[in-house]
């Protein structure tokens, strides 16, 4: 078994913006530190919540230097470095890993898509050049492209390929997926409304949207279960699933972002092609974070 980089939840935390659209790094700063206050085990930088698409290539440098200069070691920093073109994500992979992140993220390929075989040369390529483990993700519905479990199964055996991020949606290819690599490499949930199922089929904890604003709760999810307070656990995962579809209900990053700014973690401004939420959906979000006492 190789070396696990986190047990618990990693944030995948949005990237605050200014309303010109620069980043709002004091924000950065003060929404990272309150994460680590609130117990989260890692921190994703720059993925898909982080807006990482639309970040130019300095700005995509910069957010994940100064994401592993803020946690200064208390937490792992998670880089999202992944792209649908292998050089670029090369490039950026060998900058984390010379700035001192802990792990990369690497999504599949988007739009270009990828055959399986094309998915394992790029992804086996990228992991060749990396000095640091790798977390693969799946998440074809934003991307098109499904990473079938006989392709991680493959990957498993790089030595730098440690762990994947299931975000497929269907419980079925995360119980083959399971099988499929033993113990080879983790598993952790790329959905919230999933984190109990994954954590039963031996998944080690959660890449989460919703630990942006609800971290220390999502914690315990994890940790209740962890302890055989599966009841505790259920219980946590039923109760906040309005507040995750809420999350949901449009595009990820659109409605973290409208609820990170309601709590004071910068403006409720994003990047084109995302735009801010419909006023009705946003009355609902706001609505149900009332209910948590989150605002």
């Amino acid at each position: 078994m190789k070396n696990t980089i986190f047990e618990g939840v990693a944030t995948a935390l949005i990237t605050p913006m200014l309303e010109d659209g620069s980043i709002d790094y004091e924000a950065f700063g003060r929404i990272i530190d309150w994460q680590i206050e609130q117990g989260v085990n890692a921190i994703v930088s720059v993925g898909t919540t982080g807006e990482g698409s639309t970040l130019d290539d300095a700005e995509h440098k910069a957010a994940m230097k100064f994401t592993v200069d803020r946690v200064a070691g208390r937490v792992p920093v998670i880089a999202g470095t992944g792209s649908n073109d292998t050089a670029y994500a090369i490039s950026l992979t060998e900058y984390a890993c010379e700035i001192g992140a802990d792990a990369m993220l690497l999504v599949t390929p988007y739009y270009n898509k990828a055959t399986q075989e094309g998915l394992y040369q790029s992804f086996k390529l990228i992991a060749d050049k990396s000095t640091k483990p790798c977390i693969l993700y799946n998440v074809p519905s934003r991307t098109g492209c499904n990473l079938l479990p006989a392709t991680v199964a493959r990957l498993a055996d790089h030595p730098n390929i440690v762990a994947v991020k299931e975000a497929c949606g269907s419980i079925s290819q995360v119980a083959e997926l399971a099988h499929a690599v033993g113990d080879k490499i983790d598993i952790y949930s790329g959905n919230d409304d999933q984190i109990v199922p994954i954590l039963s089929l031996g998944g080690k904890g959660v890449i989460s949207v919703l630990s942006n604003i609800m971290p220390a709760e999502t914690v315990e999810m994890c940790n209740a279960f962890f302890r055989g307070d599966v009841a505790k656990s259920r219980k946590l995962q039923l109760d906040l699933l309005p507040l995750i579809d809420a999350l949901f209900c449009e595009v990820n990053p659109i409605p973290v972002k409208a609820a990170c700014a309601a709590m004071g973690f910068g403006g409720n401004y994003l990047r084109l092609p995302l735009t801010p939420m419909a006023k009705e959906n946003e009355e609902k979000l706001l609505a149900l974070m009332k209910e948590q006492n989150l605002i």
